[in-house]
C-alpha cells in the first residue's frame, strides 16, 4: 500500500505557510553577492510518466532541458555527516542549490543530515537502499527491492515528502526497471558530466578536471559524491570557476512529492530509533505514560523541495524563472520473468532486443595518462 494523501496535503499546506520565513532566511544566507552563483531556473518536473534525463544511457531519454552554459549540481551516496555538511556549508556561501540521490541506508544511519539538506532548501531524491554496484544483475525482484527500500528509508529518515527523483547506481539502468519507475511516477537522472572525485583524492586536482570536463560540454547535470573529502574541499574552488566561467546553476524540483511504500516500515522503524536521538517510539512513550503522543509541530525553517520558488534568487536578486515540464510516456519493455538485463533504446533497435541482442554498453572514453582512471561503477 502506499501512504495517504494526508502526508502530501499536510506537506502542501506546510509549504504555503513557510515560504514567507524562508525568504528571510534565504537572504540572511547569501550575505555575499560578490562570490554568489545563485539560482537562474528552476525547473518543475512533472514525474508522473516516468522520464529519464541526461546523457549516459543508452536508453530512450528526454531532450536536455538545459540550454549551453547552464549546469545542474548534483550529489550521490550520501549523506556523511562530516562531507556533507561541509558542502552545504559551500552551497551557502554560493547561494545556490543541489540535488541529493541519498542511499537509504545512509539516511537511516544519519537522519539529522538528511533534514539538514531539505531544511537548507534542496531537491532530496534516492539512490536505492544498499548501493548495489551493478543492479540489473541482481534481477528485477530485488532491484526493485533495492529502489522501494531505499526511498522509504530517506522518506522516514527525513520526516516529510521527498522528490521522486531517482539515479541508478553505476547509472545501471534497464527499460524493466524504468517501466517500474513509470509506473510509479519516479523520475531518473543520469549524468552529463562526471567528476570523477571518486578516484581523484587531491582537491586541486578535481577542481581543475571538473572544470575541464564542464567547459568541454558547456554545462549538463554535473555529478559530485557527498561522501569524498575531496569533493568537499574542492567545491569552494570548482563553483568559483563556474561563476568566473559565466555558467548558470538550474535547480530541478519535482511537481509532486513521491508517495513510498509501507512495505518496509515495520523494519525501517526500528533501525531509525537507534539511530536518531530525538525520535521516540509512540508505543515505548504510550506504555510509560498511558497517552499517546502528540506529533509534534513541523519546524518554521523547513522547506519542501516543492516550496515557493520565491526563496530562490538570481544574482540581480530576481526570482529565479519558473519552467514546468511534463514529458509523456515512453514504451518500455515490461518483463514477466525476473531477467531484466536486455536494454532497448527506441525504434529499430527495440528489435535487436527483443530478438536476444543486448544493446552496447555505454561507452565512455577513458583517461588519458595525465587523468585518473574512471570506471562508470565508481558512481
Amino acid at each position: 500500500m502506499i501512504r495517504r494523501a494526508g502526508v502530501l496535503i499536510a506537506a502542501l499546506l506546510f509549504a504555503s505557510c513557510a515560504s514567507g520565513v524562508n525568504s528571510a532566511l534565504a537572504d540572511d544566507a547569501c550575505a555575499g553577492p560578490g562570490a554568489a552563483l545563485g539560482v537562474e531556473r528552476v525547473v518543475d518536473i512533472d514525474t508522473a510518466n516516468g522520464p529519464l534525463f541526461g546523457d549516459l544511457s543508452v536508453l530512450a531519454r528526454e531532450p536536455s532541458f538545459l540550454g549551453p552554459g547552464e549546469v545542474v549540481l548534483t550529489f550521490d551516496d550520501g549523506p556523511m555527516p562530516w562531507i556533507t555538511k561541509s558542502i552545504l556549508d559551500t552551497l551557502d556561501r554560493f547561494c545556490t542549490k543541489a540535488t541529493f540521490f541519498s542511499v537509504g541506508s545512509m539516511a537511516i544511519a544519519y537522519p539529522a543530515s538528511v533534514r539538514d539538506v531539505l531544511a537548507r532548501g534542496h531537491t532530496l531524491g534516492g539512490h536505492t537502499w544498499s548501493h548495489p554496484l551493478n543492479l540489473k544483475r541482481r534481477g528485477l525482484d530485488r532491484a526493485i527491492d533495492e529502489i522501494e527500500r531505499g526511498f522509504a528509508a530517506i522518506a522516514m529518515a527525513a520526516g516529510q515528502p521527498i522528490a521522486p527523483f531517482f539515479r541508478f547506481p553505476g547509472l545501471s539502468d534497464s527499460d524493466p526497471m524504468m517501466a517500474h519507475l513509470q509506473a510509479r511516477g519516479i523520475a531518473a537522472f543520469t549524468v552529463d558530466v562526471v567528476s570523477n572525485d571518486s578516484y581523484i583524492a587531491n582537491a586541486d586536482r578535481l577542481a581543475t578536471y571538473t572544470l575541464a570536463q564542464i567547459d568541454k560540454r558547456q554545462g549538463g547535470i554535473v555529478l559530485f559524491h557527498d561522501i569524498k573529502s575531496a569533493t568537499a574541499k574542492a567545491l569552494p574552488v570548482i563553483l568559483a570557476g563556474i561563476k568566473k566561467r559565466g555558467y548558470k546553476v538550474v535547480h530541478m524540483r519535482a511537481k509532486s512529492p513521491l508517495a513510498p511504500l509501507d512495505t518496509f516500515n515495520a523494519d525501517l522503524e526500528k533501525r531509525l530509533v537507534k539511530t536518531d536521538p530525538a525520535r521516540k517510539s509512540p508505543l515505548i512513550i504510550a506504555s510509560v505514560t498511558g497517552t499517546p503522543p502528540q506529533p509534534e509541530a513541523p519546524q518554521p525553517h523547513l522547506l519542501p523541495f516543492f516550496g515557493s520558488p520565491a526563496v530562490l534568487k538570481t544574482l540581480s536578486g530576481a526570482d529565479a524563472e519558473v519552467t514546468t515540464l511534463a514529458p509523456p510516456q515512453r514504451p518500455r519493455i515490461v518483463v514477466t520473468t525476473n531477467d531484466h538485463t536486455e536494454t532497448v533504446n527506441d525504434g529499430s533497435k527495440s528489435a535487436r532486443a527483443h530478438r536476444g541482442h543486448k544493446a552496447k554498453p555505454v561507452r565512455i572514453k577513458r583517461a588519458t595518462a595525465d587523468d585518473p582512471p574512471f570506471n562508470i561503477f565508481g558512481f
